[in-house]
Parts: structure tokens; C-alpha cells; sequence
């Protein structure tokens, strides 16, 4: 009677945890994610816009809609956000959403307690200390010495785009930084603490509004971030950069 030949090793099929190599027993753990972690408020207004600039300017991203995110523990920001950032919208609304929500307070304590914050557009109309112009019923974040004025450069036809002046942020002739406008506000009046990052060039003759020469747009006071433009459109993450390393942990 003829026999089957008996199979090799390499036949044999492989069964038990024995028959796996120590690798696939014990793989190696995946490293920590070493990003700062930067909250957007996602209520209202261009969340993927920022949330895109951000992973760009190497954060990791993540959408804040209830106060249960907000949450300050011994006078400290709590570990799960580095940072947040109040997007463009339209900032009366933004104000009802928060106070509807629960989330005024907590934000309110966040910036006090010095967790980065950045508000591009109605961002920056929440963060000012003082707002001209503001909507019925609005109420202030807080956190900015500064006076805001409240669609300075005019209703949404109004808007613009130009290269800012920003020696501060390396902007240059061979290096301007783009700035568009949205029925943005301007910074009237700036505290002794706070820097001024930014401006717009000349205006058009017989203009107040659209691009008036030097106003004031982009400013920053401590962990305090704030622009009149949308940093975020454009593909330029030179605000994102910044804030970025504002975020970053300490090594």
C-alpha cells in the first residue's frame, strides 16, 4: 500500500500562541501623541476652515461644543485642551449660543486662568474687553484690553482682501502675509499691554471703512491671540504657527 508523504515544517499549519513570534505577542505601543491638543469652538462659524490650519501648523484638532470641555481644576486649565480657538462667524450669535449652552462662564474662567486662546474675526469681537457698535444683547468673553469696533470695515459686500503689514510675523516685500475680510471688526484702541501685531496699508480716497490705512488688526496680550482677518483662509499659517508654539507643552 502506497503512503502519503508525511508534510515539512513549512507545511504544517502554525496553531497556538506558540506558534507566534514574541513580536506579534507583545507589539510595541504605539507612541504618545506629543501635538498640543487645540479645542475649537464648534457652535457656529468656519470650524473646519481652523481645524485644517491647525493639523497643518501641527496640532491636533478637536471640536468643543458643551462646558463639560471647559473646565478650569486649581486655578489651571484642564489638561485636555493646550489651547482654543474661537473661530469667525457672526459674534452675537456666538454669544446667545454660548450663554444657551452653559459655556460663557467657563470660557470666561479659561482665559483668566491663561489657557492660549485665539479669536480670528467675531473670535476677536468675544475676546475685546470693549465693543463698539455691538449687537443687542451680546455679551463679552473677555480677556482683551482692547476697544473693538464691530463690523468696522463694513457689511458682507464690503468685503476685501490685501497684504497686511506685519514685520512681527514675517511679513516682508518678498514675504507678505494675505489677509481677507469679512465683515470685520478693527481694534480701535489697544492697552499699554498690548502688542500690536499687525495693520492695513492705504485705503481707497474717501473710504472709512474697506482697508483704512493703519488700522489696527491683529493683536496678541499674554495667552491672548486675536485677529480682525480669517488667518485660517488662504492656505497662510503664520497665525497658526504662532499660536501653535503659544499651545505647545513645555519638553
Amino acid at each position: 500500500m502506497n503512503r502519503l508523504p508525511s508534510p515539512t515544517a513549512s507545511q504544517v499549519p502554525s496553531q497556538g500562541a506558540g506558534a507566534l513570534s514574541p513580536r506579534a505577542l507583545f507589539p510595541r505601543a504605539s507612541a504618545p501623541d506629543a501635538r498640543p491638543t487645540v479645542g475649537v469652538l464648534a457652535l457656529q462659524g468656519d470650524v473646519r476652515e481652523h481645524a485644517a490650519a491647525l493639523e497643518a501648523a501641527g496640532a491636533r484638532p478637536v471640536a468643543v461644543r458643551r462646558a463639560d470641555q471647559l473646565v478650569v481644576r486649581d486655578g489651571l486649565a484642564d489638561p485636555g485642551l493646550d489651547a482654543l480657538v474661537l473661530p469667525g462667524g457672526e459674534s452675537t450669535t456666538m454669544s446667545r449660543l454660548l450663554r444657551s449652552f452653559g459655556m460663557l462662564a467657563p470660557l470666561r474662567e479659561l482665559v483668566g486662568a491663561g489657557l492660549p486662546v485665539l479669536g480670528s474675526c467675531a473670535g476677536m469681537v468675544l475676546l475685546a474687553d470693549r465693543v463698539d457698535n455691538a449687537g443687542a444683547g451680546q455679551e463679552q468673553v473677555g480677556g482683551l484690553d482692547v476697544t473693538v469696533r464691530r463690523n468696522a470695515f463694513g457689511r458682507q459686500v464690503d468685503s476685501y482682501e490685501e497684504d497686511i503689514v506685519a514685520p512681527l510675523l514675517g511679513a516682508g516685500p518678498d514675504n507678505p502675509l494675505h489677509a481677507v475680510f469679512i465683515r470685520a471688526p478693527w481694534v480701535e484702541q489697544a492697552g499699554p499691554g498690548v502688542e500690536i501685531l499687525a495693520t492695513t496699508r492705504a485705503g481707497r480716497a474717501g473710504q472709512e471703512g474697506r482697508g483704512a490705512r493703519g488700522r489696527i488688526v491683529a493683536v496678541r496680550q499674554g495667552s491672548v491671540l486675536a485677529t480682525s482677518f480669517h488667518p485660517e483662509v488662504g492656505g497662510d499659517h503664520r497665525i497658526h504657527d504662532l499660536f501653535v508654539a503659544m499651545a505647545a507643552r513645555p519638553s
